[in-house]
């Protein structure tokens, strides 16, 4: 049997957790080139009213572990959100790399007919709606957001760093 939520989470979550992981490199080689503390640009945010950096890095590792988990009927474990540093962040994207490649294909072979109940009062909804419809796109969301953040604060970055080492394998 095939499992098609698998083929099409797991291997987006990775692509894109390496290309966030890439951008913050970008970031801190940007800043260390300026000599400015690296660090400081995981305050940066777009907008008072956003999260900075440093949240938008949590959020998208938040929403890769926590699809990986729902989706193979797992509970996804917790991570603090205590990240106060550039290598804090690049732990907290490797250990939710290592946690998505823990998690079996064969555990997402009944993942379509999983309903998915969120823990913050929008009503369960299909696997694949959930997938589709919240998860990837709020993965895309924080992500886009850091890339922007980051070019924001002058870091030259372009299409294929967000899309990351996807088009070069």
């Amino acid at each position: 049997m095939t499992a098609p939520l698998y083929d099409a989470s797991v291997p987006v979550f990775r692509q894109m957790l390496d290309a966030l992981a890439d951008l913050l490199r970008k970031g801190e080689a940007h800043a260390r080139e300026r000599g400015l503390d690296p660090d400081a640009m995981l305050a940066a945010r777009l907008a008072p009213d956003m999260l900075a950096l440093v949240g938008q890095v949590q959020r998208a590792s938040d929403h890769a572990k926590g699809a990986a988990g729902r989706l193979a009927g797992l509970q996804p474990p917790p991570f603090a959100d205590d990240e106060q540093s550039l290598a804090g962040a690049y732990a907290r994207i490797s250990r939710t790399r290592d946690y998505i490649d823990t998690v079996p294909v064969r555990a997402f072979e009944q993942a379509a007919e999983r309903t998915i109940t969120l823990p913050f009062g929008v009503p369960p909804m299909p696997a694949a709606r959930y997938l589709y419809g919240f998860a990837l796109p709020s993965l895309f969301f924080h992500v886009t957001t850091a890339y922007a953040i980051l070019r924001h604060r002058g870091v030259a970055l372009g299409k294929r760093d967000f899309l990351g080492k996807y088009l070069s394998e």
